[in-house]
């Protein structure tokens, strides 16, 4: 992570003093209960842009009614699939309000990420504020860049815990610990949802849960291509892409239900048509109707020293008409 500027490290530090002092208080701010259930499948939203790179608000809305008809659980936005970094405060803001509006009514969770971009812990504050105006279920913030100890992380999510009562999830990453995580669940009385990314996630599950007193509530990433395994080893929920997050919502909703030959079939043609088509390909979602014929979407620059490898996009054409050969019988919306 790139060393946080002496500006930023001024307000991080004057923002952490004010948090100390509302720490001294004899009460902590509590989550608040979740209007809807926060499990099940919760894709990354994308951001969907027009040619010339402006943000298309109603594409972004669509999404969220694509995932109530098609009965997925939640949905969290903006984070890496979403190319948060590439989002002015503005857009975020104005994102979100499209996010909530459509979301009226629904019965899919919205999680509203609150990073900041240079660690601005005023800034994150004021995303978390304003989530909770609008009627969000949760808020999500990956780890500041700049905030590598332990101590210091703990202060910082800590203090941005103050901000909102509404449920918390982090993001691991890199050499993100079992113990740091714990470290967090014990000081952060909002921090009850981790989306882990850090290390070896199906590995770290079992501790995570035995040392939260199976209080916290882990999800999963990286695709979500282990989603059986995830849900054998207790995983509350998973964070695809939204391509087929209605077909990872029907597993989820069979597995639970004990139809576990029904999860594995559905699950298996997720996978199937993975090998057919990049899940991140925006090309699907125009296929089957989310975006408008010709939309982009925001992609955040890859990490110094990313291994980067393309998958060329598929024609919007070709897509459908693979899913109506393969999947139309299965697709919920």
């Amino acid at each position: 992570m790139t060393p946080i500027g002496a500006s930023n490290r001024r307000q991080f530090l004057g923002a952490l003093s004010t948090g100390a002092a509302a720490l001294a208080m004899p009460i902590l701010l509590k989550a608040l209960p979740a209007k809807r259930k926060l499990a099940g499948v919760f894709p990354i939203g994308f951001t969907p842009a027009n040619a010339a790179g402006k943000i298309d608000f109603d594409g972004l809305a669509a999404q969220i009614k694509f995932c109530n008809r098609g009965g997925v659980h939640g949905f969290a936005w903006p984070q890496i699939a979403s190319g948060w970094t590439t989002l002015s405060e503005t857009e975020r803001l104005q994102g979100a309000e499209a996010l909530l509006s459509a979301a009226k009514g629904g019965s899919t969770a919205i999680v509203i990420g609150v990073q900041s971009k240079t660690a601005d812990l005023a800034e994150s504050q004021r995303y978390a504020k304003h989530a909770e105006r609008l009627g969000a279920d949760a808020i999500i913030c990956i780890p500041p860049p700049g905030i590598n100890l332990r101590p210091a992380l703990v202060d910082y999510y800590r203090t941005l815990g103050q901000a909102t009562p509404l449920p918390m999830f982090i993001q691991t990453a890199g050499d993100f610990s079992v113990e740091l995580v714990v470290d967090l669940f014990n000081a952060v009385p909002t921090f009850r949802f981790v989306k882990d990314e850090a290390g070896e996630p199906l590995e770290r599950i079992k501790e995570l849960l035995a040392r939260t007193n199976n209080q916290l509530h882990v999800f999963s990433g990286r695709g979500v291509n282990t989603m059986i395994t995830e849900m054998e080893l207790g995983f509350s929920g998973h964070c695809p892409f939204v391509s087929f997050s209605d077909l990872y919502a029907s597993a989820y909703d069979d597995y639970h239900a004990d139809r576990f030959l029904e999860a594995f079939d559905q699950f298996a043609r997720v996978e199937a048509a993975s090998t057919m088509f990049a899940q991140n390909d925006v090309n699907i979602l125009i296929a089957r109707g989310i975006f408008k014929p010709g939309t982009i979407v925001r992609v955040a620059p890859a990490a110094a020293g990313a291994e980067i490898r393309h998958r060329p996009p598929s024609d919007p054409e070709d897509i459908k008409r693979e899913l109506d050969k393969y999947l139309k019988l299965h697709l919920k919306a």
